[in-house]
């Protein structure tokens, strides 16, 4: 085979394996196709739902429910076939009983229980193991994933929607729209892949947002509120009991009369405050949010917490939405607030990785 046809069967497990986003965290969102020995598609899978069979496992299926002989056969799959016990059995082991003779992945897993194991496992059973096809692409579809086990962190992303003089509202905090419904449109589509939205009490107050996922099919993300004396009032609609987990993040010695008012499906959090700032430390809250299961969060807030996160140096990638408006006001509100920079120099530096248009507005994604 060639490099191209290798190229062409990555791209469509990579297509595959989006169609898991939302539904399957902690796992990687992971895609496979299956060719018979005679290099025709067999059979096509990803995964579907944590805990459910993995993208080989699908593939496989379906080739044998199509009657095709995948003995002496190919698989593509766009991340290291696993080698260990989890919810499921090793993907490794079914293919080798399968009788597959190559497969081709598209990254190591970064598991340390697997981390080249599945495809050391593949070499001694004589299986022929191509690596490293599409392999940026194929890290990028699960940087959550690969952050997640290298650092034992959660993913962090923050959205905005500004004007072209980067202001998010005006002095008297009206913001809506900046952006069109094809951009808002697309924000349920984000909000769909990651485990948790955050926001702070001010845009709690200020906007009164559901925060919850209205694309078809979506899934609402666990909602975050980062409200250190909880000033919020209790019947915000974030705190709604729609069967998302909700978790209000409170200073540790707050008064207990003060978070008796919240409904009982809202988790109260206890986070110690960051002795500089006096707000609540967000490094030992990311830990804490990490050991609850949100590998991924988005956060969707206001300047003051948007350059919180920034100054700590957590946050991954910055989803800009651009409308063509400006408004000219150095009082109306920026998206990112609280640094005192002397030079350009000293600025905070991202690189650009796509750029996307929505109508009239344009949306630019950032990895920091």
């Amino acid at each position: 085979m060639t490099n191209k046809i290798y190229e062409k069967y990555m791209k469509k497990c990579i297509a595959l394996a989006k169609k898991g986003a939302g539904n399957v965290s902690p796992n990687p969102l992971v895609g496979a196709v299956v060719l018979d020995k005679n290099g025709a598609v067999a059979g096509y899978g990803w995964h579907k739902k944590y805990g459910q069979a993995h993208a080989e496992v699908n593939a496989i299926k379906m080739a044998e429910e199509n009657g095709a002989d995948i003995k002496g056969g190919t698989i593509f799959v766009s991340l290291e076939p696993c080698s260990h016990y989890g919810k499921t059995p090793p993907c490794a082991d079914l293919i080798i009983e399968k009788g597959l003779k190559k497969v081709v992945a598209g990254c190591v897993d970064p598991n340390p229980k697997v981390a080249g194991r599945g495809l050391e496992k593949l070499k001694n059973a004589r299986i022929e193991v191509v690596s490293g096809v599409l392999e940026n692409e194929c890290k990028e579809l699960n940087e959550i994933f690969i952050k997640n086990q290298l650092q034992k962190k959660p993913f962090v992303a923050i959205k905005t929607a500004v004007t072209l003089d980067a202001k998010i509202a005006t002095k008297t905090g009206n913001s809506k729209w900046i952006t069109s419904g094809k951009s808002r449109a697309y924000v349920q589509k984000l909000r769909n892949k990651y485990d948790a939205i955050l926001t702070g009490s001010g845009t709690v107050i200020a906007d009164n947002p559901s925060l919850t996922c209205r694309m078809k099919n979506g899934v609402n993300p666990l909602r975050v509120i980062i409200d250190s004396n909880a000033i919020t009032p209790p019947d915000a609609k974030v705190y709604n009991n729609d069967g998302t987990r909700v978790i209000l993040v409170v200073r540790e010695n707050i008064e207990r009369q003060k978070t008796e008012k919240y409904p009982e499906n809202v988790e109260i959090l206890k986070c110690p405050l960051n002795p500089k700032s006096g707000k609540i430390d967000l490094n030992i809250l990311m830990e804490k949010l990490f050991d609850k299961g949100i590998m991924s969060i988005l956060i969707e807030a206001g300047g003051a917490l948007n350059g919180a996160f920034l100054k700590e140096g957590l946050v991954d990638k910055l989803y800009q939405f651009v409308a063509p408006k400006l408004l000219g006001d150095s009082s109306a509100k920026s998206f990112v607030e609280g640094f005192d920079i002397q030079k350009i120099a000293q600025g905070h530096v991202f690189s650009l990785k796509e750029v996307k248009r929505f109508g009239e507005d344009v949306l630019i994604v950032l990895n920091y």
